[in-house]
This record gives structure tokens, sequence and C-alpha cells, in this order.
């Protein structure tokens, strides 16, 4: 017969595992962006203007810039990654069990935050597409020009989310990959690494974007990739994830619940381009 108590000790242990595996691998997109914790129900980011310097005359005031001030705001949400546990026992005798179980809902939860970050990106009016040939160097130096005429700020947190098809035109650009343009400690292979800084932006593949026709809608051809600043959009925490475990007579098993409070908004659509992409 099953033993319906868990020791406070276990559930801890689980608890911390699963916080482990969602900051390991859970979101890719998270920390590239503006984070706020310990939000209650909902809060204000603000979006601040551009301002210049002027000069002034002797024993003059100095003119204010009055920069414009943008409030947005995000109400935070619910998420909840369960999962049916028959016997419990294993978790706690099987190393390898544990970690599945810990990485199924740091996982779930980890990709829910990447899922509410891009449909936040979704919100820009900015876009830089290439439906014909997918990414070229041409394309790459037209997104950076596009940054720099919206004045979006160049202090290395500028990032761009590709698909993997995506990722693998990069990989044929010589001016990305060969090291006589970017040197060998800046090429893109050693260590399988899959992140790397050119043209001011951190590029990295996303398995998690959706697929486009080219059009601007649902389909297999293209991808749905973005370029971002990272203050031009936040993600606000009101509780980080957690776990609880229950045991359930009636199906002599164990329910684990994993669940975190948050949400994402966008910011300055100025400093996010949407970037539809052939495959």
């Amino acid at each position: 017969m099953a033993v319906s108590t868990i020791s406070t000790s276990f559930i801890e242990e689980f608890e911390s595992g699963v916080h482990m595996a969602y900051q390991r691998m859970g979101s890719k997109l998270r920390n590239t962006i503006r984070n706020r914790n310990g939000v209650k129900n909902k809060t204000t980011f603000q979006k601040i203007g551009k301002g210049f310097a002027t000069t002034k005359a002797r024993h003059g005031a100095v003119a204010p810039m009055n920069l414009e001030h943008t409030n947005v705001n995000v109400t935070l949400e619910d998420y909840f990654a369960g999962e049916w546990v028959d016997d419990l026992d294993q978790l706690r005798i099987n190393h390898d069990e544990m970690m599945a179980a810990q990485q199924s809902g740091a996982y779930a939860l980890g990709r829910k935050t990447d899922d509410l970050i891009l449909a936040a990106m979704t919100g820009t009016t900015s876009a830089h597409d290439e439906t014909s040939n997918g990414i070229t160097l041409a394309w790459a130096l037209g997104l950076m020009e596009a940054f720099g005429n919206n004045n979006v700020p160049d202090d290395g947190r500028r990032y761009v989310c590709v698909g993997w098809e995506q990722w693998s035109q990069l990989m044929s650009i010589d001016q990305f990959s060969r090291a006589e343009y970017v040197g060998t400690d800046q090429l893109p292979f050693p260590g399988g690494m899959t992140a790397k800084q050119w043209l001011g932006f951190m590029w990295f593949p996303h398995s998690g974007l959706t697929g486009m026709n080219g059009s601007g809608a649902a389909g297999t051809t293209h991808r749905e990739c973005f370029a971002y600043h990272a203050d031009a959009v936040a993600h606000a925490i009101g509780a980080d994830i957690s776990s609880n475990m229950q045991y359930h007579n009636d199906k002599d098993s164990y329910f684990i619940l994993n669940k975190m409070q948050m949400n994402s908004v966008l910011i300055d659509a100025e400093g996010v381009f949407e970037c539809e992409l052939k495959n």
C-alpha cells in the first residue's frame, strides 16, 4: 500500500532541483531582457524618451530635457505544469528518475516563459523581413542600419533570436563563421557554441519560434524571428517556480505540481524588429 505522506525535506530537495533546472536550461530569453521579481498581481514599466544635452548662458538656468515618460502595465497570470507519478519511491532512490521528473516541469515552464516573451514582441510595429533568401550578409547589415536609425543603444545588449534553419544560414556567411574575418577566438564552432557576437548583436538559435508562410501567416517555409534590445521588452514575476506533491488515494499515485506567476510586456516597439525569414 502506498504511503500518503511525503517528507518536507524530500519536497524541498525536489523543488530545489526543479528551480536549478529552470535556471540552467528552462528559458533562453528571460535573461536577455528586463526582469522584475516579487511583483504583486501587476506592475508598471517605464519607457523613457531620448534626451539631448544643451548649453546655457553664464548664471543662466539649465533647460530641462523634458523626457517623455510612457508607462506600460502588465498583469500577472498563473501557469502550471503537473504530472502524475505512480511510484514516488523510484524518485527517491533513482537519481536519473528524479532528474527527469524535475526537468520536465522546469522545461515546460521555461517554454511558457519564452512563449510569453515572444508573444509580447509580436506587438512591435518594426519589421525587417527577408522572405526570398533567408539570412544574408546584406540583410544582416540592413538590420544593423535599422537599429542605428531607430537610435537603439549600441551597448552590447542587442540580440537576434533565430530558428535553427537561420542559424545554419549564418554558418554559410564567411563574415560570420570564418577565422580570417572574425578571428579564431570568435568562431561559432568551439565547444558546440550556439551563440555569437556579430555586428553588435548576440545571435542565438531558438526552437520555439513560430513557422510562417512568407506572407505573415502561419506556415512551414519561413520562421518568425526577432531582433531586440534588452530594455525594449520586460518580464515580470510574482512567484518564481515552485513545486508541490500530493498523494491521491483514488489513483494510488502522486501528483507533482510545478507553478509560476508571470507575464511579459513590450515596452518600446522601436527596439524590437519582427523578422520573417525564409527557412
